[in-house]
């Protein structure tokens, strides 16, 4: 528990830094809360044991959880979303897509992840997740960054 309460400050912390002078956007602060709060769902459906990949996974999908087309999405689609998101910037080329369909009511996206840069001594990537409901296509820009556990969490 103590590793997930110190990540969840140092998302809170990396999020609210890249912040510009006039403070966190509405956009910006609910990205950071849902990587905030998929990470601590991920460390449960873990069984708060030390589960590293389900935090990790967890609190990368958090940035579509905390963003307007989270709020559209069913909890597979997120899964599957979260996955495709995890597996893209932990093993993804730059600019090839990373594809999810949920069967169960059509909804598919794609992440596409852009080449990895260091901000000091951190490891970060952007990517793009376009996702698909009801056939009209919904993008998230976001920057994810490897934590010094080896997770990944969104930052703003």
């Amino acid at each position: 528990m103590r590793t997930l309460c110190a990540s969840a400050l140092l998302i809170v912390s990396i999020g609210l830094a890249g912040c510009g002078p006039e403070g966190p956007s509405k956009a910006d602060t609910g990205m950071v809360v849902g990587a905030v709060a998929g990470g601590i769902l991920g460390n449960q459906v873990g069984k708060g044991g030390g589960n590293i990949a389900a935090t990790a996974i967890g609190a990368v999908v958090g940035g579509i959880v905390g963003s307007e087309i989270g709020r559209s999405m069913d909890e597979q689609d997120r899964r599957l979303a979260q996955e495709a998101e995890f597996d893209a910037l932990e093993r993804g080329q730059s600019g090839v897509s990373r594809q999810w369909r949920n069967p169960d009511n059509g909804r598919y996206g794609e992440v596409v992840p852009s080449r990895p840069y260091k901000r000091g001594q951190i490891d970060c990537r952007d990517y793009t997740h376009k996702i698909y409901i009801d056939g009209r296509p919904q993008s998230m820009r976001g920057t994810a960054c490897r934590n010094p556990d080896g997770t990944w969490s969104n930052v703003a």
